[in-house]
């Protein structure tokens, strides 16, 4: 199956990341990328649309049929705003895309970027947020939904958008892969496993970082499937 993916977030590290990947895969042969502010990039199979909204789609909807995968690596750090504007972002932002793309290609596969530590029940605002936004994601009627747990991830060559404090931190990855793997992937890991999971499925719907390593890993099974 050739990907037609749509990807939010691109401006941001992980976002930009899956963007590489994907135009970087054969597997992939289209990307729409949704944004509030331009990417800079160009690309044969990319286009852009910018939105300065994305939780009112209403404008370009006739534009986002015709897709069968989308990556939303959308999102904002909880530190310095409020609970409410996080919320409004984090969660509200993220169902009002979803259930658009839901009504608009019901054969599509959304994978969502959370981040390790998410829990429904976490002491942590931010962590409850987003456990809340993936228990909603995953009750929408799409082919399928899995919620991508990342930790700490290598940034891939070329990258323009790397957060401010990665460089003072990039070199503890090799240490830090080795010591602790379930918190540790490449940009990379997560844009490939992001593709599979739209290509041949995973067993189940929430995937922390060693679910993410081994997807990016895997192939295919000819005549079924990860998800099987």
């Amino acid at each position: 199956m050739k990907i037609r993916a749509i990807i939010t977030g691109a401006t941001g590290m992980v976002g930009e990341g899956v963007l590489l990947e994907c135009l970087d895969n054969p597997n992939v042969e289209q990307v729409l990328v949704l944004t509030r502010k331009p990417t800079g990039r160009t690309h044969a199979k990319m286009r852009e649309i910018v939105v300065p909204d994305l939780a009112n789609l209403s404008a370009v909807e006739s534009q986002l049929t015709g897709y069968n995968a989308c990556f939303f690596c959308a999102g904002i750090s909880s530190v310095g705003i409020s609970k409410e504007e996080y919320e409004r972002i984090t969660h509200d932002m993220t169902l009002a895309v979803a259930e658009t793309l839901a009504r608009l290609n019901p054969d599509l596969t959304f994978i969502y970027v959370s981040g390790s530590g998410t829990s429904s029940t976490s002491s942590q605002h931010w962590a409850r947020v987003k456990g809340r936004t993936e228990t909603e994601l995953l009750t929408l009627p799409f082919h399928a939904a899995y919620m991508f747990r990342p930790g700490f991830m290598k940034a891939t060559p070329g990258q323009r958008n790397i957060l401010k404090w990665y460089g003072a931190i990039a070199w503890l990855y090799p240490l830090a892969r080795k010591v602790t793997p379930q918190y540790v992937s490449t940009m990379q890991e997560v844009g490939r496993a992001m593709i599979n999971a739209a290509d041949f499925g995973y067993s189940k719907p929430v995937l922390e970082v060693r679910d993410i390593v081994a997807l990016a890993r895997a192939r295919a099974v000819e005549g079924s499937s990860l998800s099987s």
